[in-house]
């Protein structure tokens, strides 16, 4: 096995199932405990606001896997359709299934609980499912993408990167500062196109790093990037808070983009992962895990919330749970025959 996969990618994948358990976790207890939010104390609050840098780089790693993976291929029309036949077709199956699973589940929830709100646990419930309909969506163009790279030097395409970035990351960026700051409706119309948008060009840093486009950047530089990333979203964050801004960090944040980049050139460029067969077992059943895990987030969180610790301990006792319950499902589901492939989409 250890022939077959590339180490590295394998830690890259187990850190980013690991952080959007993370996510979800954090952003349930708050959530959850939102009637009490003017008594969290100002430790808890930058507990919250440093683990949305946390559980934000997860996505993007998953979607930087993709385009190192995936587009440095080339496609014809057979390959196309066996593509689209491998890919896109079980993708799609498993969202519907999925899908029923969590209306079904939610209905018994609700319908069980009186103290459970539906629309509230709805939103919970639901909140990672955006991820599928996007990455299906990216997988259709990821033949005609991958084809169209092959005409261009590493070098053009950074450099259209940049553009793209410029467009979908900092734009936004300044127009929310404006609105922060009490300037309305101050926005710039652009159109970025057959780009993928923000996630799409996720997926081309990717393919950059496969093509060892950062190679010359030194590790130092890299590291400084992400903290200064991780600081520039604490601190943005506590500055919407101050100005009573309803503010939530997304991956269209410029400083996701550059936070969770670094970090994963620097991954790349690790030669031997300690631990390796446990790294190996959190990245084989990592997809199963996304599927699987809010069906006990849901169930747990009116537990865990009522528990006489702290908001910040609350999240990581859920995080906790989620995963060692997550991870014994998916292994145990894995198990029935045609399960593995049909219901968790492992192959």
């Amino acid at each position: 096995m250890g022939k077959t996969r590339v180490e590295w990618i394998d830690f890259i994948r187990a850190i980013a199932i690991l952080t959007v358990l993370y996510i979800h976790a954090t952003d349930g207890i708050y959530i959850i405990s939102s009637d009490s939010i003017m008594n969290y104390t100002i430790y808890s609050r930058i507990f919250e606001f440093a683990s949305l840098f946390i559980g934000r780089i997860g996505v993007p790693f998953f979607l930087m896997i993709t385009g190192y993976l995936l587009l440095d291929r080339t496609y014809d029309d057979e390959r196309v359709r066996n593509f689209w036949e491998k890919n896109c077709k079980g993708l799609i199956i498993v969202t519907i299934i999925w899908a029923v699973i969590y209306a079904i589940s939610l209905q018994f929830i609700t319908v069980n609980s009186g103290h459970v709100n539906f629309a509230e646990a709805g939103t919970l419930f639901f909140s990672h499912m955006w991820y599928m309909p996007m990455i299906i969506g990216m997988y259709l163009s990821m033949p005609f993408v991958s084809n169209a790279l092959k005409h261009f030097d590493s070098n053009t395409i950074w450099n259209a990167t940049i553009i793209f970035s410029l467009l979908a990351f900092l734009l936004p960026f300044i127009t929310l500062v404006l609105d922060i700051n009490g300037i309305k409706n101050v926005t710039v119309q652009y159109c970025l196109g057959f780009s993928g948008g923000v996630y799409g060009i996720y997926i081309i840093l990717g393919y950059l790093v496969k093509k060892g486009q950062f190679k010359q950047f030194p590790s130092i530089k890299l590291g400084l990037i992400s903290i200064i990333s991780f600081t520039i979203c604490l601190f943005f964050q506590y500055y919407a808070f101050t100005k009573g801004y309803d503010f939530s960090l997304w991956y269209e944040f410029p400083f996701i983009l550059t936070g969770s980049f670094a970090l994963f050139e620097l991954c790349s460029r690790v030669k031997k992962v300690k631990a390796y067969p446990f790294v190996i077992f959190l990245s084989k059943y990592s997809f199963a895990v996304f599927l699987v895990h809010n069906l006990f987030r849901l169930p747990l969180l009116p537990i865990i919330v009522q528990l006489p610790y702290s908001e910040p301990v609350k999240a990581i006792i859920l995080w906790i749970l989620l995963i060692i319950l997550s991870y014994i499902a998916v292994v145990i589901i894995y198990r029935i025959p045609k399960f593995g492939k049909y219901i968790l989409y492992m192959r």
